[in-house]
């Protein structure tokens, strides 16, 4: 099954520079990991504010939060999770019976 998370850092509580230096390269290092396994399938960066919206694939949503505890920057108290939705296949794309 996919996830879709959107997240926040928490930009009101940690300067800009808390998301820099070796957190940043711990944070990518594992968002690799979780790539390479399987489980986080695309990550964007979000437009809006800083965060990042991602695509998971997991067996349930308790999977996906057990994933988002592994990344630093949320182990850290530093990301918020906004959303995250369980994502339904669209039928449209499937032919008529």
């Amino acid at each position: 099954m996919q996830f879709l998370s959107i997240s926040r850092r928490r930009t009101e509580s940690f300067p800009p520079e808390a998301f820099a230096g070796e957190l940043a390269a711990h944070e990518g290092q594992r968002v690799r990991e979780l790539n390479a396994q399987g489980v986080l399938r695309q990550i964007w960066l979000r437009g809006d504010v800083p965060g990042a919206a991602i695509l998971w694939e997991a067996a349930s949503e308790d999977d996906v939060r057990a994933a988002l505890q592994t990344l630093p920057i949320f182990k850290a108290g530093m990301l918020e999770i906004v959303s995250l939705i369980p994502l339904k296949p669209y039928p449209g794309f499937h032919p008529a019976a």
